[in-house]
C-alpha cells in the first residue's frame, strides 16, 4: 500500500490538471509560451502518475485494467476479472 500522502498528492495534481486544462489548451494554440510557464507546475498532465486503484502502487501499472501487476495477478487467479485466465501451452 502506498503512503496516503502520495496518493493524496496525486489526486490534488489530477484536480489541478482538470482546472487548468482549458486555459493550457488556449495558450498552446495561441503560442503564448511565456504565459504557459506562469501556470502552476502541477497543471501539466505529465506530472500525474498512474497508480493502482486498489493499492496506490505506482510501478507495474496495467492501464487497460487500472491496477498494478500484483493485484492483477491475484484477481485473475481468483477469476474476478472477466475474460482473463492463466495461459498454458
Amino acid at each position: 500500500m502506498a503512503k496516503k500522502s502520495w496518493i493524496a498528492r496525486n489526486e490534488k495534481r489530477k484536480r489541478t490538471v482538470e482546472k487548468y486544462a482549458e486555459k493550457r489548451k488556449q495558450l498552446k494554440e495561441a503560442g503564448d509560451y511565456e504565459a504557459l510557464q506562469k501556470l502552476p507546475r502541477d497543471a501539466s498532465p505529465t506530472r500525474v502518475r498512474n497508480r493502482c486503484s486498489l493499492t496506490g502502487r505506482s510501478r507495474g501499472y496495467i492501464s487497460e485494467f487500472g491496477i498494478s501487476r500484483i493485484k492483477f495477478r491475484e484477481l485473475a487467479l481468483d477469476g474476478k476479472i472477466p475474460g482473463v485466465r492463466k495461459a498454458s501451452w
